[in-house]
């Protein structure tokens, strides 16, 4: 404990000459250069850093897939991504170079919101084939980002804010990329894959202050561009499970273990599990478990 304590002090020792803002904004944006080789080859498998949004400039033949659709570009193009919407890409070159930076929503708190942006939007697609101009034009705004980044400038993360902006109005003006359906053979598996991600991406719960944002079947068909309809079929001939049961049974595998595993009220449970109204939370308890929550948390104490 003495140790632990110790090293805390040296930490705050050492960041009190830094502003408050920038304390704030450390570790909510950051941006990279992508290089990739025959021998250093980059793939991107569905994206998953809870709370992290990304917006890639990518030079290269590149096969981009989410939910049942695939698009491709040859040259470049700028992709747009959120937290809630999984996706991948595959190099077809031989080498790929470009830039990505990622950001949290809190990164624009007091800015607007950032998902009021159609880009970030769900069932909106989110690639944007770029020409020979529209590239060099958004290379040297990622370019601007990492000196910045870099820079000792007071209010640096304003102007990396503007730089970001800057990138979303111009995409704005764009034609996103048209796609094409994935082969029938692999779509219900590739959604079958990509829900269970997005389920499975808002759990554990580790805070009474956290709760989920997608219980209903609708909210996942919107965040991976399907029709509800095709989603339940997808899920029915992968699993034999209809979306409401899968939903229904993460949850209540997440309820259980807070009941045994937290000292949390059972309304603060509730509540983290997406249940408005306590009482909708107990009956919902009581289907699966033919007991109240309160009684499931005594007898496993």
């Amino acid at each position: 404990m003495e140790r632990v304590t110790q090293a805390q002090q040296f930490f705050d020792d050492k960041l009190i000459w830094m502003p408050d803002h920038l304390q704030r904004e450390i570790g909510q944006f950051n941006v990279f250069p992508i290089y990739s080789t025959p021998t250093n080859k980059i793939n991107c498998q569905p994206y998953n850093r809870k709370g992290f949004y990304k917006i890639s400039l990518l030079k290269g033949q590149t096969k981009f897939s989410y939910a049942d659709k695939g698009l491709e570009f040859k040259d470049s193009a700028l992709l747009f991504s959120n937290p809630n919407i999984p996706y991948s890409w595959e190099l077809l070159d031989e080498e790929q170079t470009g830039y990505f930076c990622v950001f949290t929503e809190g990164f624009f708190n007091h800015f607007g919101n950032i998902n009021d942006y159609p880009v970030f939007k769900p069932g909106n697609i989110p690639l944007f084939e770029l020409n020979e101009e529209q590239e060099e034009q958004i290379g040297i705004i990622f370019k601007k980002m990492i000196a910045e980044i870099e820079s000792d400038y007071f209010y640096k993360y304003d102007a990396i804010r503007a730089l970001v902006f800057e990138l979303i109005h111009l995409a704005l003006k764009l034609t996103p990329i048209k796609s094409n359906p994935v082969d029938d053979s692999n779509a219900s598996l590739r959604i079958t894959s990509l829900f269970t991600e997005l389920l499975e991406r808002q759990f554990p719960i580790e805070s009474p202050r956290q709760q989920i944002k997608l219980r209903h079947p609708i909210e996942f068909a919107e965040n991976l561009s399907v029709h509800v309809n095709h989603l339940n079929r997808s899920l029915k001939k992968v699993t034999g499970k209809t979306t409401s049961q899968f939903i229904s049974e993460r949850i209540m595998q997440e309820a259980r273990s807070l009941l045994q595993h937290t000292d949390w009220n059972i309304s603060e449970i509730s509540w983290c599990l997406g249940f408005e109204e306590l009482p909708h939370f107990i009956n919902f308890f009581k289907k699966a478990e033919t007991s109240t929550p309160k009684h499931y948390r005594n007898s496993h104490l």
